[in-house]
This record gives C-alpha cells, sequence and structure tokens, in this order.
C-alpha cells in the first residue's frame, strides 16, 4: 500500500542512489576515455599539444596545487608521478586495446563456423573438437612461447603490416590471441546454437530452405543472441590475458608498468594505477556489451533481459 503521508511529487530518496552512482560512472569513464583518446591523438599528430611523451599537465604543477590543499597533501607527491608516468600508460593501454579488439573480432569470425561445425558437421566435428580441446587445454603463455620462440612467426609478417607497430612480436600475440579466443569462442557459441530448440531446423527445412540456409537465418540470429554473455566473459578475460604478451616483449599496458617499476621501484603504486586502468578498460567492455545485448535484444529471444 502506498504511503499516503508522502508528497506525491517527491521521489523516494532511496531511487536517486542508483541515479548518482551511474552518473558517476559515466562521468569516470568520460574523464578516462577523454585523457586516453588527447593522448593518443596527440602523439599520432606529433604533439601538438603537449610534446610527444609528456603529460597535458605538468607534474610540479600537480603538486603544487595538491599540496594547497589539506585533504590531499599527503598525496600529492605520488598524484605528481602518476602524472608523470600517464603518457607511457596510455601507450600501453593503447596496444592492450588493440590486440584485444583485434583479437575478439577475427577470433568470433573463426569461433562461428567451428561452432556449427561442431554441432551439425560429421568429420568436421571431430576437427573442431580437436582444435578447441587442444587449443582450450594447454595454457595461452604456452601458445605464445611455441609461436614467438619455437616457431619465430614474426619474421613471416608481410612486409605491408610490419610497419604497423614497431615490434613484429605484436602481430605474433594477436595471432596467439585470436587462435585461443576462437577456441573458447567458439565452445559459447556452440552452447547457444544447441539452446536453440531443434524443431527450428526441421521446420526451416519444411519451408522449402537448404541446411545451411536455416542455419545461417534460422538457427544462428538466435543462438547469437544466446551467446551474448558469454562472449561478454570472453572480451573481459582477453583484456586481463593481454597482459600475457608482455612475457614475449609486446609493449602493452602490464610491459610499460613492469619497465617503469623497474626504474623507479615504485611498484605498489605503479601496479594500482595499472590495475586501476585495467578496471576502468573491463566496465568499459562490460558496458559496451550490454548496449550490444540490449540493442540485439528480442522479446522472448536470447538476450531479452526481461525474460
Amino acid at each position: 500500500m502506498a504511503d499516503s503521508t508522502r508528497p506525491a511529487n517527491v521521489s523516494d530518496p532511496g531511487e536517486a542512489i542508483p541515479s548518482a552512482g551511474r552518473l558517476l560512472f559515466v562521468a569516470a569513464g568520460v574523464v578516462f576515455w577523454g585523457w586516453l583518446l588527447a593522448t593518443w591523438v596527440n602523439r599520432w599528430l606529433g604533439g601538438p599539444v603537449v610534446p610527444v611523451g609528456e603529460p597535458f599537465v605538468a607534474p610540479g604543477t600537480v603538486e603544487s596545487a595538491l599540496a594547497a590543499l589539506p585533504l590531499l597533501s599527503a598525496y600529492a607527491t605520488d598524484l605528481a608521478f602518476v602524472t608523470r608516468i600517464s603518457p607511457e600508460i596510455a601507450r600501453g593501454i593503447w596496444l592492450t586495446v588493440v590486440i584485444t579488439v583485434v583479437s575478439l573480432a577475427v577470433g568470433f569470425f573463426i569461433a562461428v563456423p567451428l561452432a556449427v561445425a561442431r554441432v551439425y558437421g560429421r568429420l568436421t566435428a571431430y576437427v573442431s573438437l580437436v582444435y578447441t580441446e587442444l587449443l582450450r587445454g594447454t595454457p595461452l603463455l604456452a601458445q605464445l612461447f611455441v609461436l614467438h620462440f619455437g616457431l619465430n612467426m614474426g619474421q613471416y609478417v608481410p612486409v605491408a603490416l610490419s610497419d604497423v607497430f614497431a615490434r613484429n612480436v605484436v602481430w605474433v600475440a594477436i595471432l596467439g590471441f585470436v587462435l585461443n579466443g576462437a577456441a573458447y569462442q567458439a565452445e559459447y557459441i556452440r552452447g547457444a546454437i544447441e539452446s536453440v530448440e531443434e524443431g527450428q531446423l526441421t521446420a526451416g527445412r519444411a519451408i522449402g530452405l537448404s541446411k545451411v540456409e536455416t542455419i545461417y537465418y534460422v538457427v544462428l540470429p538466435q543462438g547469437l543472441r544466446y551467446a551474448i554473455p558469454s562472449w561478454t566473459n570472453e572480451f573481459v578475460y582477453l583484456i586481463k590475458y593481454s597482459s600475457l604478451a608482455a612475457f614475449i616483449t609486446v609493449p602493452e599496458l602490464y610491459y610499460r608498468a613492469f619497465e617503469i617499476a623497474s626504474d623507479t621501484f615504485r611498484y605498489p603504486m605503479i601496479f594500482a594505477v595499472t590495475g586501476l586502468a585495467y578496471l576502468c578498460l573491463v566496465l568499459t567492455a562490460t558496458e559496451l556489451m550490454a548496449r550490444v545485448e540490449d540493442l540485439v535484444a528480442i522479446p522472448g529471444v536470447g538476450g531479452d533481459r526481461e525474460r
């Protein structure tokens, strides 16, 4: 029963808490990505705003400003240090984002045929099974070592691609993450496809569609919606697992953070900042995939949160 003593035009104070938290979340995301994009663009254009490798605000200025604030004066030196290393952190985040996004996208186009072959194929089902079990059953770091140190795949990078990154080993890392991620995505998609009622395949054949057409037009549109939550997990995993690329000398976020820590010996501060950067990337990926899930949702079909 509604509280008759409460004015009709006054909202419950508790209802404002999620809105306030949401606003804070969005504001933090805007600040984080605004800083990243500004830093990246400034570097790509050769430093029109500040010299390449320099922060937008001088560390000395930050330290002086914070020293005058009673609540932040004790942290002025630390925050000035974070300001000083922020351009290098941004450089590392750039490669982390590239490796994650490219690996996820390319791996998806490998995973879908693997999943379909596993569910509907005969001989191809065994090929898909061997691939997924081999790649999921061995450590990703070991796979990267085999590709880089064992097979030396960097020497096979085409000349047209060798100038894209400063080190060809980045392409080796992307290859490793694509192959590994495709195996995991294939399993997620396989489970989603199997959740679609088998009768729909029969119904598609009954109206004149071939088996391939039925899978493409009837089964996959539903199954891929069911797979979005699992695909979100893979997105998050790739962001975090991209740090393994540092072990084959890819200068992504973790690699650059470790280099800075080795030079300055400020390990707790640097890895706290690095962890915060990873957290921001993970929250961004989660929010992005939630938007995708809402965008493709159909009432009564996978992805509908009202279900």
